[in-house]
């Protein structure tokens, strides 16, 4: 069974920009939340896979996830695809190197095996290492609701 267009920007809108979506259950629908918070951008060695793993998130010195407000300042939906509508970028390689193929959104800015939402692989290897700080551009991360 597959979802109605209107319905995946719906969904987008509720979870990536706190937008209340009407229409659900009682006549006030599913609401956002009083207190929006942030998603959290991830950066992986490896596959995390459906099972959200997070044993390959990278390590590097001065890596933290980055949190994107649940905004319209953080995202932009459109249709069934929601993308970044800022440039998203991770603390400087002091020490260490990895290389990034995956990247992914979480509930939490600390690792945890349950928190992880969204991933993909990103179009090639990011090769990180000392003065290195990794970035998304605007619009560079999107999620398609399929």
């Amino acid at each position: 069974m597959s979802k109605t267009t209107a319905f995946e920007t719906d969904i987008l809108e509720l979870v990536f920009t706190n937008t209340d979506l009407a229409g659900i259950g009682d006549g006030t629908g599913l609401q956002g939340s009083g207190t929006p918070g942030s998603l959290y951008i991830c950066l992986f060695t490896g596959n995390p896979d459906e099972a959200g793993s997070i044993a390959n998130e990278c390590v590097y010195t001065g890596y933290a996830r980055v949190g994107v407000a649940r905004s319209g300042a953080g995202w932009t939906v459109s249709g069934d695809t929601v993308s970044n509508a800022a440039a998203v970028t991770f603390g400087e390689c002091t020490a260490g190197s990895e290389t990034a193929t995956h990247f992914g959104i979480a509930k939490a800015d600390a690792e945890s095996t349950a928190d992880l939402i969204f991933y993909g692989a990103l179009d090639s290897g990011l090769a990180i290492s000392s003065g290195i700080i990794p970035e998304f551009i605007i619009g560079a991360i999107d999620v398609t609701e399929q």
